[in-house]
C-alpha cells in the first residue's frame, strides 16, 4: 500500500467543485534539494510528535528502520523501480534517518526519490520499446507476479527487465479480455507508462518532502500525516465549497485508485453501481469524452480528472472488486452533484416479522447542521433532533420494537453520538476520551429524558466506523439493546488539525499536521480502537471483516483499556438462545448464503498475488467467475420470486440514476441482514413477554 492517509486527505477533493489548479511543470533532477523552509518545518514536526502524539513516539534507531522501509515503499509500493542493489546502497542511512530528522538533513531523502526518478525513466524507456516489439506469445505457460508490495526486491536491472516483460504483456492481455483492438492496446498502453513518467518528474521537491514527512509519521500512527502548503490549501479550498462531485472516498493501491467508500446520499452510493474495493482505471467526461486511462496516477492527478461541476457528467472505467485485477471492466455513469443534508438525513420504515410491527430506522451518518446552528435558527437539522421525530412517528403507530440500522455509517459529530445515546437511556455517561497526557473526560448523556424505552437492536458492519461505534457500544455497555451484524470499524481515535507555522516567530505557511491526540474508551472501559464493537449475535459473513478496517492498517493503535464509569444496566433475555436461534435461520437462507459465497470468492480474489499469462486460461477463469457469479445472483432471485438473468450484464444500467434516487434494490440484497435481524428482535420481544407480565 501507498501512503494510505495522504489519499483519504486528497479523496476530499473528489467531493468538490472544480478549483483552479496550477499547471504542473517539468522538475529537473537538479531541483530536487530540500529548502530551508523544510529543514525548519522537519525539526518542528519532530518536536511536535514527541511532545503531542497521544502516542509519545521517541525518534530512535527502532524508528529509523522503519522510516526509511515505509519511504521506500512509499515511492516503489510494488518493488518495481528499484532494485535490492539500490537498496543496499541506502543501508548506510537505516540508522541515520532519526538523528537526520532531528537536524533537519533531509539530503538522504532527496537522494533516494532521485534515484527512483532515474528508474522511472529507465523502466518506461524498456517497456515501450517491448511494446512496440509486441513479439508476446499468449500461450505460454508463465505467472505475472501482480502484487509484489511483500516479494524480495528485484536482484538486477535484469530482473526489472524480466518483472516489465511480464507487466506489459499482463496489460496486453487485459485489454484484449477487455475487448480492446490491438491498435487501441498499444495507444492506452504507451499513453499510460508515458504519464506515469511525466507525473514522477513533475514532482516538487515540495512533494518529496511530504512523502518522506509521511513515512514518518504513518510509521508511528496511521492517521497522523503532514500535508504541505500546497495539500492545505486544496483542503481549504474542498472544506468551504459544498460537496459537488461523485461522492467517493478514493485512496492509491499500488498503481490502482480504489474507492474506499461512497458517501452518503452521494452520486457513486446512489447509483448503486459502485461500492469499496471497486478500482477506478479510468475517468472520461461527458457522455462522449474520450476515456483517459488513469493506472498508474498519482491519486491527485486523479482527483483532479474526477471533479467537476454540478451536473455535470462524469465516466468512469471501473474494474469491479469481484473481478479480481485480471478481470473485465465496465463503465459506470454519474452526474455530479450537491450532496445534501436531507441526502443522508435519518429515515424510517417498519416491517413485519412473525406478526410483529417493527420500526427501522436507518441512520447514514451522525450530522448535525452547524452552519444554521451558528447562525442561531432554532429549528437546525441534526441527527438526534431527526431520529427524536421519527421515534415519536413510530411508537405512535405502536411499534413492538425498533432496529436503528447503522451499516455503512462511518461516523460523524461526536456530540450527536453522544446526544443520540441519550434518547434511549434516562442518564450516564456514554464514552471516555483520553488525551495524550493521560487526562480522562466523560461524555454524558445531556438529557434526563429517555424517549424510547422499548425493545432496540443496533444493527452493524464493518463500516460502522467512529460515532456509530460509540453509540453502539454504550447500547451494548446498558445492556439497552442488542448489537447485531458484524465487527466494526475499530477506528477510536481523534485528530486535530495542528498549524505549524504558529511555532515560527514569522509565522510563515510550513503547511499542517494531521495529529492523534485521544482515544476513545467505551462506558465499560475497553477501547473501540483496533477491535470495534464485536455484536452479540455475529452474522457469517463477518469472516472478511478480520482483515477490514483499523485492523489492516500498518502501525494502529492496539486495544486498550481504562476503568469502567459507574453506569447502570437493563435487563435483556439470553443471548445465546437468540444466536442459536438466528444460526439455524442463516445456514438454511438463501440470501445468507449467497452473501456468504461472494464473500468467499472476494476473499479469494483478495488472496490472489499473481495471474497466468495465458489467454486461453485468463479467459477460461473469467468466463468461470462470470457464470459462478451469474449462479448465484439466479438462486438468489428465485428465492425473491424474480425471473432469471441470461448474464450479468443484463442487470447493468448507463444511465445515471436520477437525482435523489436510489437505484432499486430488486433483489433485496441490502435487506438480508435487516431481515434476520427483525427476525432476532422478534424472538427477543417474544421472550421478554412472559417477564414483563409477571412484573405488572
Amino acid at each position: 500500500m501507498q501512503l494510505r492517509l495522504i489519499g483519504l486527505l486528497l479523496s476530499f477533493v473528489c467531493l468538490c467543485a472544480g478549483t483552479a489548479i496550477a499547471k504542473p511543470t517539468y522538475v529537473t533532477i537538479d531541483d530536487l534539494r530540500a529548502s530551508d523552509q523544510q529543514r525548519q518545518a522537519a525539526l518542528i514536526i519532530t518536536q511536535v510528535m514527541e511532545k503531542f502524539h497521544y502516542r509519545k513516539p521517541s525518534l530512535d534507531d527502532d524508528l529509523s528502520t522503519a522510516i526509511l522501509d515505509r519511504y521506500l515503499e512509499s515511492l516503489d509500493s510494488n518493488r518495481s523501480f528499484f532494485t535490492a542493489q539500490d537498496v543496499a546502497r541506502y543501508e548506510r542511512y537505516r540508522l541515520k534517518l532519526d538523528d537526520n530528522l532531528r537536524t533537519g538533513k533531509l539530503e538522504p531523502a532527496f537522494e533516494i526519490f532521485r534515484r527512483f526518478r532515474e528508474s522511472v525513466d529507465e523502466r518506461v524507456a524498456y517497456a515501450d520499446k517491448i511494446l512496440a516489439a509486441n513479439d508476446f506469445d499468449f500461450e505460454r505457460d508463465e505467472y505475472y507476479q501482480f502484487d509484489r508490495s511483500e516479494a524480495e526486491w528485484p536482484a538486477d536491472n535484469a530482473a526489472l527487465d524480466d518483472l516489465w516483460r511480464k507487466r506489459v504483456k499482463n496489460d496486453i492481455l487485459g485489454l484484449r479480455l477487455a475487448g480492446k483492438d490491438e491498435a487501441e492496446i498499444s495507444e492506452t498502453l504507451s499513453k499510460r507508462y508515458k504519464g506515469i513518467q511525466r507525473r514522477v518528474s513533475q514532482m516538487t521537491p515540495e512533494d518529496v518532502f511530504q512523502a518522506f514527512i509521511n513515512a514518518y509519521t504513518l510509521t508511528v500512527e496511521p492517521h497522523t500525516s503532514y500535508m504541505s502548503p500546497r495539500l492545505s490549501e486544496n483542503f481549504d479550498i474542498g472544506m468551504r465549497l459544498s460537496l459537488q462531485g461523485i461522492g467517493a472516498v478514493l485512496r492509491n493501491d499500488n498503481e490502482f485508485t480504489e474507492i474506499q467508500s461512497t458517501v452518503p446520499g452521494g452520486p457513486a452510493e446512489r447509483s448503486g453501481e459502485l461500492k469499496g474495493g471497486d478500482r477506478i482505471v479510468g475517468v472520461a467526461q461527458g457522455r462522449d469524452g474520450s476515456m483517459e486511462d488513469v493506472v498508474g496516477w498519482r491519486l491527485q492527478d486523479v482527483v483532479d480528472l474526477i471533479r467537476g461541476p454540478k451536473d455535470s457528467i462524469v465516466r468512469l472505467n471501473v474494474l469491479p472488486k469481484s473481478q479480481g485485477v485480471g478481470g473485465r471492466t465496465r463503465q459506470v455513469l454519474l452526474v455530479r452533484d450537491e450532496i445534501k443534508l436531507e441526502d443522508k438525513a435519518a429515515k424510517s420504515e417498519v416491517i413485519e416479522s412473525g406478526g410483529l410491527r417493527l420500526g427501522v430506522i436507518e441512520i447514514p451518518a451522525f450530522y448535525r447542521d452547524f452552519g444554521a446552528q451558528a447562525a442561531g435558527e432554532e429549528d437546525f437539522r441534526s441527527t438526534t433532533r431527526d431520529v427524536r421525530k421519527l421515534l415519536d412517528e413510530l411508537q405512535a403507530e405502536g411499534v413492538d420494537g425498533v432496529i436503528i440500522d447503522l451499516r455503512r455509517n462511518g461516523g460523524g459529530s461526536l456530540s450527536e453520538a453522544t446526544e443520540l445515546t441519550g434518547l434511549f437511556i434516562e442518564k450516564g455517561p456514554v464514552v471516555q476520551v483520553r488525551d495524550s497526557a493521560g487526562k480522562i473526560e466523560v461524555e454524558r448523556d445531556p438529557d434526563p429524558e429517555q424517549v424510547y424505552e422499548g425493545p432496540l437492536a443496533v444493527l452493524v458492519d464493518r463500516n460502522s466506523a467512529s460515532a456509530s461505534e460509540i453509540f453502539a457500544g454504550a447500547i451494548q455497555d446498558y445492556s439497552r439493546g442488542l448489537i447485531i451484524g458484524e465487527p466494526t470499524f475499530g477506528k477510536g481515535t481523534v485528530q486535530t488539525l495542528v498549524d505549524l507555522g504558529r511555532f515560527l516567530r514569522s509565522r510563515d505557511d510550513i503547511g499542517r499536521l494531521r495529529l492523534t491526540m485521544a482515544q476513545f474508551f467505551r462506558v465499560q472501559g475497553g477501547s473501540t480502537q483496533h477491535r470495534g464493537v464485536m455484536p452479540d449475535i455475529v452474522y457469517p459473513t463477518a469472516k472478511g471483516a478480520a482483515d477490514h478496517g483499523e485492523r489492516a492498517l500498518k502501525n494502529a493503535l492496539p486495544w486498550a483499556s481504562i476503568k469502567p464509569a459507574a453506569h447502570q444496566l437493563h435487563g435483556i433475555t439470553s443471548v445465546s438462545s437468540l444466536r442459536d436461534a438466528s444460526l439455524v435461520r442463516t445456514e438454511n437462507n438463501p440470501g445468507f448464503r449467497f452473501l456468504v459465497e461472494e464473500e468467499d470468492d472476494l476473499i479469494e480474489l483478495e488472496q490472489r498475488k499473481s495471474v497466468s499469462l495465458r489467454e486461453s486460461v485468463r479467459r477460461a477463469e473469467w468466463e468461470q467467475r462470470e457464470q459462478d457469479r451469474l449462479d448465484r445472483r439466479n438462486r438468489l432471485r428465485a428465492f425473491r420470486g424474480l425471473e432469471p438473468l441470461a448474464s450479468l450484464e443484463d442487470d447493468e444500467d448507463d444511465e445515471p440514476a436520477a437525482d435523489n434516487d436510489e437505484k432499486d434494490d430488486e433483489e433485496g440484497i441490502q435487506r438480508i441482514m435487516l431481515e434476520e435481524t427483525a427476525n432476532i428482535l422478534a424472538d427477543h420481544i417474544r421472550a421478554m413477554r412472559p417477564r414483563t407480565a409477571l412484573l405488572n
